[in-house]
This record gives C-alpha cells, structure tokens and sequence, in this order.
C-alpha cells in the first residue's frame, strides 16, 4: 500500500507501509541511528542494515525525517520532521478518499458492525468529536 500525504503539516510524498513503520518507530524513540533501527526494528523482521539505510535516507529525502550531525563514530542520529499524529491524519484522510469515496458512512457502519464493539471510552470520544464538530 502506498499513502499520498499533502499537507502543511507533512510532506507531499507517498510512503510505503515499511516507511510507515519506520517512520513511527523513529518518531517514538528519536533521536535514534540506523544502526540501532536496524538492530530493534530491522532485525527482527528479516530486515539488512543497508535496507533500513536506505529506507530512512528515503524519508529523510522526502521530508519526512531530519538527520543530525554524526556522533564521535560517526553515525547520524534521525527524527522525525512530522509530527506522527500529522502523519495520522492524512493517512486516514487518503484512505477515506480513495478506499471510501470520501464517504465515512461505510466507516461508521463497519464500527457499528464490529463484533468486539467499541468502549465506553471510545463512544465518548467519538461523541466529543461529532459535538465538536457540530459547533
């Protein structure tokens, strides 16, 4: 899957779902290097250093991750450009668009729908956002 982000907010830039994750995994434990990417989230999904390299030197050229100047041995420490919840916003905001044909009434059919059902905590929230939204 590929995601369109433009906004002020984030770059106007596709991301992959591996760039995704990496772009959340950097944005929760930044300022992070490659080295420790590759060995927390690289690793454990079969994933080389070059790979992970590569990936983030793609995010960094799209806007999505800054890169700070190398430590004593020489590694670049990466956060992130883009607030996550930014990133958030325009993935869903893309997948309502394209998936839904900018209706969200088959989303809200899917919630009402779903076997698990949704919490108290969760109905109250989506409450607050219909009533904030109303105003």
């Amino acid at each position: 899957m590929t995601t369109q982000t433009p906004t002020a907010d984030a770059p106007d830039a596709t991301l992959g779902d591996q760039e995704l994750e990496v772009l959340r995994f950097v944005a929760h434990r930044a300022p992070v290097t490659v080295r420790e990417v590759a060995d927390e989230w690289g690793t454990p999904r079969g994933r080389a250093r070059t790979t992970i390299l590569t990936m983030m030197e793609r995010l960094r050229k799209k806007g999505y991750l800054v890169r700070e100047g190398a430590d004593g041995e020489g590694s670049f420490r990466y956060s992130s450009a883009v607030a996550p919840q930014a990133v958030l916003h325009n993935l869903v905001r893309d997948f309502v668009q394209k998936t839904l044909g900018g209706s969200l009434s088959p989303f809200v059919a899917y919630l009402a729908d779903t076997p698990d059902g949704l919490s108290e905590t969760e109905v109250a929230e989506l409450k607050k956002l219909v009533n904030d939204m109303e105003r």
